[in-house]
């Protein structure tokens, strides 16, 4: 559905509610002037003023003729947009994202519209026209004051640009001071399209005759004669042909094709070109649904007659992809568009490969790691239709669909669905339900490890359920075994961090040409560093966190606020030299493993190694093809990686997950080791699972070990309907923070008494999370749990309430209070 367009008479006031991309607590009204009347339309962007100086491109939410009682609306600046660039249907989705997140619109509109669609304030430095110019100035500010008299104006980009330094605010400042310049602010358009130097041969050659007589003066200039007839070969096979390709082709020089310009034989023409890569569009992938898939699949469309939302339960490789591929090629024949979400799109190449090469240019793929022109391309062509299926993380439930029909949420289960900083700490998995029921779509969720809140949905009706235990080709699952480190300690079999049985198995595989996969969910070399002498650990100087040591870069790291420090090898607490590692991370494995393996290939797979744009795409690259033996990895390596060559599956330390303080550890845990066993012997091999435990006798450990999801979703359940957790009640958490402790004490104490008054016992708190100080910040954590019966929009218009008259006590006005609602 588009924004809805008004037409207004030349001389009606309007005026237009504008949401501005800021965290505020509510909109504001600005003023139309009678020439922008007919410009203001729900959905496009306008230019207004917000404060003294600052200029902001907001969005229009509504158009009335009704005046702001409390305040003067000023005039809008400028109408940016020809066409809206959100849909009522968008708009709908951020209300409903405000209420049910508790948050504001300015913070639902900067996480949804790219950066290219958000005008900034940048600043611009223009030359005072009654500058003096006899003062005394340095040769730096004579340069830019010489660029001025000609310019007028500059940004500070241009004035970096013209002095060649990054630096030019003291300058710029010096400048000021003397009263030649002054600051004002200008809103630019952040999104520029990619333009590309094209090729045409001068429309008198384009005769047959002249072309001949062409051919014979360029006889004696050989690649003047090469390039041209390069050019007419790519014409005859596409209509535009680019000077790079050309260039390439005719291998001709820029030389030759300069002279070719000054001839005026080729004319070069700049148009703007698609960022994005073009995929093949003669690639199709051809294949038959096995008897089980198609049993899924016509199961998936029985539900979808009497439910909006399945869930699909499909163990690991049982062709969940393809059965998602038949859906999507049904709701594209039916004319509509379909969203395919997947919770870390870089993690999942092999699938959005495959769709992509199944769909060809109908696709596209939305995630962070496009840069913002990118981005804007791919949003305004969903915008028009031209993208009929698109393959994104959790953003791209904002992109703007007109004719949605499915959406595929890909491993539901995944906590990467959850929006954790900034606001709004939405649910992606939760939004798409919510995004198909506006546009009367259907919602299949898929996973091999449902999360417990989707699996009861399903088991109560709410949700349809459609079940897939069969591995496709009829793959066998792997076979598990469990090795207790204690007992591996005590007989001397361990080698570092590696049982005789792992060790044993690993070697196998290597003999056999076949590749291995380990898993530890620790980053980093050594967990801590302790003075053996008195106790002394180096910790975070921001937050309440030991830092981790990292021996790649030779540092101490946080890995909550980015600080890091030079290591020690001397205690600053009592001058001992007996400084100690404890605990082990994926690159204290690496180097070990290497000691064990050293003619294996190792490389590892976390967040420290894969930095660089491409550094994780030429990691997953070498080892698919075969170029590393051996991967190590945090949870990154269970998040969609299928490699047909891998056999054994190692996990160093199982206990690491087990003992995490969080109700969802056990379902989590499970969720994490059954995805990474599932890697193992994904064609014609049977793969092996060894897992490493102090608690090898974990009831989690062996359901696991026997596939037994069913199994570990009754016993979770039983405990949360015990202990008053979700599915059977909801939680919000309440963050308060504060630089001064005393004073967030005292704020914390006094907001949750005030909660408590209104809502009751089921207000838990204040007191303290698991890491007390991030960033300077004190933190203390109020819980409310709500029964299901009880009205959670009620509870949630208490608290916001409460926070807003809390905020407008003044000793409180500085204190930070954070909502974050289904915290889980």
């Amino acid at each position: 559905m588009a924004a809805e367009l008004l037409e207004f008479s030349e001389r009606e006031t309007l005026f237009v509610e504008v949401i501005l991309p800021l965290s505020l607590a509510k909109n504001y009204l600005y003023r139309v002037p009678f020439d922008l009347n007919s410009e203001v339309a729900i959905g496009k962007r306008v230019v207004v003023q917000f404060g003294k100086n600052k200029i902001y491109t907001a969005l229009i939410k509504t158009i009335s003729q009704t005046a702001p009682r409390l305040y003067q609306a000023k005039y809008i600046i400028d109408v940016v947009d020809e066409q809206p660039v959100i849909t009522t249907l968008q708009l709908q989705l951020w209300d409903w994202m405000t209420g049910y997140y508790l948050c504001n619109e300015g913070d639902v509109m900067s996480a949804a519209l790219p950066t290219g669609l958000k005008l900034a304030s940048e600043t611009i430095i223009v030359l005072k026209e009654e500058a003096l110019q006899e003062k005394v100035l340095t040769e730096k500010e004579r340069i830019l004051m010489d660029a001025l008299n000609h310019q007028k104006r500059l940004t500070i980009a241009d004035v970096s640009a013209l002095l060649g330094q990054k630096t030019v605010y003291p300058i710029i400042n010096a400048l000021l001071e003397k009263g030649l310049v002054y600051v004002a602010e200008e809103v630019v358009e952040k999104y520029r399209p990619l333009l590309k130097s094209f090729v045409a041969l001068n429309a008198f050659y384009r005769e047959e005759e002249n072309l001949k007589q062409l051919f014979t003066i360029l006889e004696r200039a050989p690649k003047q004669l090469n390039a041209l007839l390069t050019f007419i070969k790519l014409s005859r096979q596409q209509n535009l042909v680019s000077k790079s390709q050309l260039l390439e082709e005719s291998d001709c020089g820029q030389a030759a094709f300069k002279t070719l310009l000054d001839k005026e034989i080729f004319t070069v023409e700049k148009r703007p070109v698609s960022r994005l890569k073009d995929n093949d569009e003669d690639f199709v992938l051809n294949f038959e649904l096995s008897a089980a898939q198609q049993q899924a699949l016509i199961g998936i469309e029985m539900e979808f007659e009497r439910k909006d939302v399945v869930l699909l339960h499909g163990i690991t490789a049982s062709g969940k992809t393809q059965i998602y591929i038949k859906l999507i090629e049904k709701a594209i024949e039916q004319g509509g568009q379909v969203l395919f979400l997947l919770p870390e799109i870089a993690l999942t190449t092999q699938i959005v490969q495959r769709i992509q090469r199944y769909f060809g240019d109908a696709i596209g793929v939305y995630h962070s790691k496009f840069n913002n022109n990118e981005r804007v391309e791919i949003w305004n062509k969903v915008l028009n239709g031209k993208y009929r299926v698109v393959l994104g993380a959790r953003s791209a439930v904002f992109l703007p669909f007109k004719e949605l029909k499915l959406i595929v949420v890909d491993e539901e289960h995944e906590s990467s669905y959850k929006q954790q900083e900034p606001s709004p700490r939405y649910q992606a998995r939760d939004v798409a339900v919510y995004l198909a029921h506006l546009h009367q779509a259907k919602t299949v969720l898929g996973s091999a490890t449902p999360s417990i809140e989707s699996y009861y949905n399903a088991i109560s009706q709410k949700y349809g359920l459609v079940t897939l235990n069969e591995r496709f080709g009829g793959v066998e699952l792997p076979l598990h075994e469990v090795v207790s480190i204690s007992e591996e300690t005590k007989k001397k079999k361990m080698v570092s961090y590696f049982s005789g049985k792992l060790i044993e198995g690993i070697s196998l595989a290597l003999e056999q040409k076949e590749q291995v996969i380990l898993f530890q969910n620790r980053r980093g070399y050594a967990t801590i560093l302790i003075c053996a002498t008195c106790g002394y650990a180096p910790k975070c100087v921001n937050c309440d966190v030991s830092l981790t040591y990292h021996k790649t870069s030779g540092k101490l790291h946080c890995h909550y606020c980015g600080y890091h420090q030079s290591s020690i090898n001397i205690c600053p607490a009592c001058g001992s030299v007996h400084i100690e590692q404890k605990g082990f991370g994926t690159e204290r494995v690496e180097e070990e493993l290497s000691l064990v393996f050293p003619d294996a290939k190792i490389a590892r797979l976390d967040v420290d190694s894969t930095r660089t744009r491409n550094g994780l795409q030429q990691l997953i690259s070498d080892f698919q093809e075969k170029k590393t033996d051996i991967l190590i990895g945090t949870q990154m390596v269970a998040k969609g990686l299928d490699f047909d060559n891998v056999t054994l599956i190692g996990v160093i330390n199982a206990d690491t997950l087990l003992n995490y303080p969080d109700f969802r550890a056990f379902e989590r845990s499970y969720q994490l080791l059954a995805q990474v066993a599932g890697r193992a012997g994904r064609r014609d091999k049977q793969g092996k699972v060894i897992i490493q435990a102090y608690d090898d006798s974990h009831r989690i450990i062996r359901q696991v070990m026997e596939n037994q999801y069913l199994e570990m979703y009754k016993d979770e359940l039983a405990e949360r309907l015990q202990f008053h957790y979700p599915p059977f009640t909801r939680l919000i958490f309440v963050n308060i923070k504060h630089k001064d402790q005393d004073l967030l004490n005292m704020a914390a104490q006094r907001f949750a008494t005030i909660l408590r008054a209104q809502l009751g016992p089921r207000v838990l708190g204040p007191e303290q999370p698991m890491v007390a100080r991030i960033r300077n910040y004190y933190i203390k954590q109020v819980i409310i749990k709500t029964d299901k019966d009880t009205s959670v929009q009620k509870v949630k218009s208490v608290l916001k309430n409460t926070i807003l008259d809390f905020q407008a006590e003044k000793e409180y006005r500085s204190v930070n209070i954070q909502v974050d609602v289904d915290p889980y």
